[in-house]
């Protein structure tokens, strides 16, 4: 308890996380393309999600609704990164930009959240992720339990998928749903129970800071899509955790930018899955690999857009 604070006396805002003085705001980082009503949202669940103040910059990739620029505030912070630069970069540049801020202690200079806009945080999520950051000392991220609208979990913590199992994911995981490598990429994917994992969703993440500068941030390359993974990789590559912590709890309106979006989502999607792979398959005697991967992949997108036809009645 602070010196300052009486016996009994309730929680002040901004303070006394896991029984320290944690006065300094906790950066919130949430990048924006036209969210809508999400925005208000999730920005209004954060006030009951942590008893900490919070200092939120809005990455915005060029909205047209002007829900971000409502949105601006005190303590809500709009940064327009001049385009739809995609997630990843839009992130970093968030990351850029509060830099001067956590050099100066205004902010959290231990850890800083990142957090779609269209998430909605339940009562004390946020303490919750803290708190398991400081039991899990080589947490490089950290993650919530994710629920989706019908109520189910999203399994939301994975392994880092093999390179077959990955390929034969990304080739047939939405045309043949049931196939051999898709079941091989969700299976053990427990979620009530605090643990370690090879990735967690992007939706969502608590990070370190010096963590996330050590391996360089998101990857710039992937627009949209893979990125998590990819940083969850790398994470655990430089010796770092990516732990799920289910007693933090949000609602994610899962897919509410494909939906709206899908003519870039699906090329997106197939971009980032090539990266992730073609990464990991180096080297001049890999590159017929690599262009399997990539004929594959565009036959996959071919299908997709036919199915989508039919189903528009086209």
């Amino acid at each position: 308890m602070s010196p300052t604070q009486p016996a009994g006396a309730s929680p002040v805002p901004g303070r006394f996380v896991d029984g320290e003085d944690r006065c300094l705001p906790l950066a919130v980082v949430t990048v924006t393309f036209s969210p809508g009503g999400h925005l208000q949202a999730l920005l209004d669940s954060l006030e009951l999600a942590t008893r900490r103040l919070t200092y939120v910059v809005m990455a915005d990739n060029g909205s047209t609704d002007g829900a971000p620029q409502a949105a601006a505030g005190p303590r809500v912070e709009l940064l327009d990164t001049g385009g739809n630069l995609g997630y990843g970069r839009a992130v970093n540049a968030a990351v850029r930009h509060l830099a001067p801020r956590r050099r100066s202690g205004e902010i959290d200079g231990e850890f800083f959240l990142v957090v779609n806009p269209d998430v909605t945080f339940a009562p004390g999520a946020i303490d919750e992720l803290v708190a398991c950051a400081r039991r899990w000392e080589d947490a490089g991220a950290v993650g919530p339990l994710i629920r989706q609208a019908d109520g189910s979990a999203y399994p939301s913590a994975r392994a880092v998928p093999r390179l077959g199992i990955g390929i034969g994911h990304a080739l047939l995981g939405r045309i043949w749903r049931n196939n051999p490598w898709s079941r091989a990429y969700k299976a053990g994917e427990e979620m009530g129970r605090e643990r370690a994992a090879g990735w967690l969703s992007g939706s969502c993440l608590l990070l370190r800071w010096a963590d996330f500068e050590a391996i360089g941030g998101f990857d710039e390359r992937y627009f949209m899509y893979m990125e998590d993974v990819d940083l969850g990789d790398r994470l655990g590559r430089a010796g770092r955790r990516n732990v799920l912590c289910p007693s933090a709890v949000i609602e994610h309106d899962q897919g509410h930018v494909a939906r709206n979006y899908s003519a870039v989502t699906v090329p997106a999607h197939h971009a980032s899955a090539y990266r992730f792979l073609a990464d990991r398959l180096p080297g001049w005697h890999r590159a017929p690999v690599r262009a399997a991967l990539w004929v594959g992949l565009r036959a996959r997108a071919a299908v997709l857009r036919v199915r989508a036809g039919l189903g528009s009645g086209r």
